[in-house]
């Protein structure tokens, strides 16, 4: 089951919060390549929006190739890289590090003990990764 959440208030069109967040699971890897997204109706549902709110919307990422569908059997992530631009990530990259290196300050953490850690987990990420690849 996705995770999205909409917010009616917001001042951003529906489809558009959904457009996001959906490029942002594929992005961030939540949603790979030929993974199901929920058929419209359904999702319609979970979200309490219009059908064609879900449908607007995976149409605009099927034209941007992030998806694609099958008729009569779903709607599927492309096998396609990330669907921002290199400016796009490293805007999204800054605004986390900026929030860690906040709080890593509050918690008494030097610039160089937070890249120690960003190192480590960078090693753990490429040692799971040799295994998923070696099974």
């Amino acid at each position: 089951m996705l995770h999205i959440v909409l917010n009616q208030s917001d001042g951003v069109p529906m489809y558009m919060q959904l457009l996001g967040q959906i490029k942002h699971l594929i992005a961030t890897g939540r949603l790979g390549p030929n993974d199901e997204l929920p058929p419209v109706r359904v999702l319609a549902q979970q979200l309490v929006v219009n059908p064609s709110t879900v449908v607007r919307a995976y149409r605009e990422l099927e034209m941007a190739g992030l998806l694609y569908t099958r008729r009569g059997a779903g709607t599927y992530v492309a096998a396609r890289g990330t669907p921002y631009t290199a400016a796009e990530c490293r805007k999204m990259l800054t605004k986390r590090t900026d929030a860690l290196m906040v709080e890593a300050k509050h918690l008494g953490f030097s610039a160089a003990q937070v890249m120690a850690l960003v190192e480590e987990s960078g090693r753990r990420l490429e040692q799971t990764e040799k295994k998923g690849r070696a099974e």
